[in-house]
């Protein structure tokens, strides 16, 4: 959730950090600070509450000078987002500084525990509790930063990315995490860290990943050593990232959001590059075909995922089920890890992240694993923390996604989910090869179909001007485009924040028609495959009760048509593949809404990218 930036070599540090941290703004955050070690000595840190933009006017005429700091965008979780608990944190004899992704869930007993040992706190957060101990660990066992930081680490509970840096040694650097990630940029004697690759791309395509309870101590004349909380060396693995800058940039879109709803026939085309044989009319991923006996065998698939990726799985769910008869399950990460699921090894659990980081998902693959069940993962974000904890997976593969508000990823997990499916079915042979031939060639055209659904953008957009007054909204969808109504109401939310709900459109009668009168805008996605005269009734009801009827239909489409105020075609599709056609329209709208009430759309308040804590 928050950023964490820092440099170690022969440059100035401040620029690199103040790039890194806006590099990390896509992440959430409501405070930025940045520390700094200056050729004198003199440990510096600079914070305040705000944007990154602040941050750089509140040092505009301090001494930023130095080659080694640290940055940090704080997502507020212990105490109010201020200046104040704003990161980085200094130790109390103000020797060190740190900056900390994560929970440390024991902080109180150990804020008591140093209090009693006359340690003072300046804020309210868990990180100083943090700085605080690894100091007195130091002074009271008379060690190096190195060990007191091992020391520390083993006394807390919790989740942690951390750097820190001590002026009593400029020329070192040390990061360790748990839970939350870190990387580690080699370059030329210098070294980059970050709580994702964005900030160190520019200048490195060689990282490190820093493994769970792991230590790294950084020098400046170029040495790395990396250790375990038992003190065990580590041999550092050096891979390349696949991440390139022009990913970073808007192009020339306005925003992020926006570029990435329009990058969706180009993303997708990667996602399945590969993966669709069009020659023999097949599909293989190596994730299936390597470990065929588990699906062949597999009893049950439980799906774990949160957010957007949930909505995804349940798409997953519908398709898997349709193509191989396997029953599936869909679970929010956040319930599966706590309550006492019924794992068995004959289970498959795919586990689906964007960022590869979600801590309830990655619990939830640690639970799965200790019950004896295969995991599948499927993330975006090569090496990270759910790629490497998984058995097997997929890469989506669409590059970097920026916006908060989830687009390109959730039509690639939608997509890769089919894939899986169609492998599945291939295997177990469930369905016929004519069958196999046919889904092939149309999934092979979606791309084509979402350019063509794009082209809609300008009307949307003019559709959007008059839902500004809205203060609620219904989606409704049957079938595969159930999900799809979760998903689209879930976007109206995150970045308009406009109240919104998706329901299956045969509930409404259960409850939700009792909101609808002439001021409640209802969204209906009315493909005609699936039951087109079931949701062509439903809209008869919202009519009935002088609703506004937003719709999305097939191309060619008349009945439904007559019967709303607003009608968005798609062109026509496999009925499994109506979902990733049908969420075009409803991103571009809720874009649109947000943008006209004045919204950050790719930085809605209170949401982080990567949702790396509790």
């Amino acid at each position: 959730m928050c950023g964490i930036v820092g440099y170690l070599g022969s440059r100035e540090a401040y620029p690199i950090l103040i790039k890194g941290l806006h590099r990390l703004e896509y992440r959430g955050y409501d405070s930025a600070g940045i520390a700094l070690i200056n050729s004198k000595l003199d440990l510096s840190v600079y914070k305040t509450k705000g944007k990154v933009e602040d941050l750089e006017n509140y040092v505009a005429d301090k001494d930023v000078e130095g080659t080694i700091g640290i940055a940090h965008t704080r997502w507020a979780t212990h105490g109010e987002p201020n200046s104040q608990n704003a990161h980085p944190h200094y130790s109390q004899s103000g020797r060190l500084a740190l900056i900390h992704n994560g929970i440390i869930e024991n902080y109180k007993v150990l804020k008591e525990e140093l209090i009693s040992k006359g340690y003072t706190f300046s804020s309210d957060t868990d990180t100083e509790v943090l700085i605080q101990l690894i100091e007195y660990m130091q002074m009271s066992h008379n060690t190096s930063i190195y060990e007191a930081v091992q020391l520390a680490l083993k006394n807390v509970i919790g989740a942690y990315a951390i750097a820190i840096i001590d002026k009593s040694n400029p020329n070192q650097l040390i990061a360790a995490r748990k839970g939350s990630p870190l990387i580690i940029g080699v370059g030329d004697k210098e070294f980059l860290i970050g709580s994702d690759a964005t900030p160190i791309v520019e200048y490195t395509n060689k990282v490190i990943y820093l493994e769970e309870e792991e230590i790294a101590v950084m020098k400046r004349n170029g040495e790395i050593s990396i250790t375990n909380l038992s003190n065990v060396p580590q041999t550092p693995i050096i891979k390349t990232l696949e991440l390139n800058l022009s990913q970073l940039e808007k192009a020339n879109f306005p925003h992020f959001m926006l570029k990435e709803i329009f990058e969706q026939p180009e993303a997708l085309r990667t996602s399945m590059l590969g993966r669709l044989n069009m020659e023999s009319k097949t599909v293989r991923l190596s994730g299936i075909i390597d470990h065929r006996d588990k699906f062949l065998k597999a009893k049950r698939i439980i799906i774990c995922a949160c957010g957007t990726s949930w909505h995804a799985g349940l798409i997953g769910k519908y398709i898997i089920e349709e193509l191989t008869r396997i029953p599936v399950e869909v679970e929010y990460s956040s319930e599966f890890r706590y309550r006492n699921p019924v794992i068995t090894k004959d289970d498959i659990v795919i586990a689906i992240s964007q960022s590869g980081e979600t801590a309830d998902t990655l619990a939830a693959i640690k639970l799965a694993k200790d019950n004896g069940a295969f995991v599948y993962g499927i993330c975006n974000v090569v090496g990270s923390s759910i790629a490497r904890a998984s058995d097997t997976g997929s890469y989506l593969h669409v590059g970097p996604e920026i916006g908060v508000a989830s687009t390109n990823a959730f039509t690639a997990q939608v997509t890769t989910l089919t894939l899986i499916a169609m492998n599945i079915a291939e295997e177990k042979k469930t369905i016929s090869k004519e069958r196999i031939a046919e889904l092939v060639e149309e999934l092979q055209q979606i791309p084509e179909k979402i350019n063509q659904t794009l082209q809609m953008n300008m009307r949307i957009k003019l559709y959007a001007q008059i839902f500004t007054y809205a203060r609620n909204f219904i989606y409704l969808g049957r079938g595969f485009n159930y999900p799809v109504a979760l998903e689209g109401a879930l976007k109206l939310k995150e970045i308009s924040y406009i109240h919104a709900e998706g329901y299956p459109a045969a509930e409404m009668k259960h409850g939700p028609i009792a909101l609808i009168d002439e001021e409640m805008p209802v969204v209906v996605i009315a493909p005609k495959r699936g039951m087109y005269e079931k949701v062509l009734s439903n809209i008869q009801e919202v009519k009935a009760r002088k609703g506004k009827i937003i719709s999305i239909v097939t191309k060619g489409d008349t009945a439904v048509k007559e019967l709303s105020d607003f009608c968005l075609e798609i062109p026509d599709t496999e009925e499994c593949f109506v979902p990733i056609l049908s969420v075009v329209p409803l991103q571009l709208l809720s874009y649109h809404i947000a943008i006209a009430k004045g919204r950050n759309v790719d930085q809605p308040r209170n949401l982080a990218k990567s949702v790396t804590v509790e």
